[in-house]
């Protein structure tokens, strides 16, 4: 596009020495200028003028991929920031009041996911629901996930054992998502993987891409080994 290439521009002026090196077209012109053929002595200094010239040369090409190394490197590092925006969390919260229930859904920032399971510890699935959970809480920082037992939630006839675990889903304050029972959709035995397969399948988890900008820094790094 071309307001990259005058970012790009723009970021390799910036990077450059002030004396500058010739180009190949001048390179080219004063190979092709005459001289005169008899003047050994002038040969010999035009041959190891063009010798300097060409390795000026050589390694301003050099330089030149550095820079745009550099300039790669930073351009994914600004998109990594942006992406990283927000606070982070990286755990799975235990909420041990209707009241901070409340709070977790209605004060969270507008461009959090909040993620909420409603268990109780003799219930079946419950125990591998909040593993799936705490395990996703690592590879979601910005997303805030969160368990609390139904009998504290003020409101237990509601999440009777027949429908737990329940997990909801919210942003801005508004229910997105709401999986009732979902040992009827994972069975007994199930791990993160399979939560995620299920929220990402209802489109309720951020696309992943906050990894993919980290691995490629890693490979320009090594490229430039």
């Amino acid at each position: 596009p071309k307001g990259v290439i005058n970012d790009w521009r723009k970021f390799k002026l910036e990077s450059e020495d002030s004396d500058s090196v010739p180009s190949k077209k001048e390179i080219l012109r004063q190979l092709s200028s005459p001289h005169r053929r008899d003047n050994k002595d002038s040969r010999e200094r035009i041959r190891r003028k063009m010798s300097v010239q060409e390795y000026e040369l050589i390694h301003q090409e050099k330089e030149d991929e550095r820079c745009l190394r550099k300039y790669r490197r930073q351009c994914m590092h600004n998109m990594h920031q942006k992406l990283s925006f927000g606070p982070k969390y990286g755990f799975l919260c235990e909420l041990e009041t209707g009241e901070q229930f409340l709070e977790a859904i209605e004060k969270e920032q507008k461009s959090t996911t909040v993620i909420v399971h409603i268990y109780e510890n003799d219930v079946e699935g419950c125990e591998a629901l909040n593993s799936g959970l705490a395990c996703l809480a690592t590879e979601y920082p910005t997303l805030r996930f969160c368990k609390i037992r139904a009998s504290n939630t003020g409101a237990g006839d509601r999440f009777s054992a027949g429908v737990l675990p329940t997990l909801l889903v919210y942003k801005a304050g508004e229910l997105l998502g709401n999986f009732i029972n979902v040992t009827e959709r994972l069975g007994e035995e199930f791990f993160a993987g399979d939560v995620e397969s299920l929220l990402c399948e209802y489109g309720l988890l951020p696309e992943r891409k906050i990894q993919t900008v980290q691995n490629a820094n890693i490979e320009e790094e090594d490229t430039e080994l």
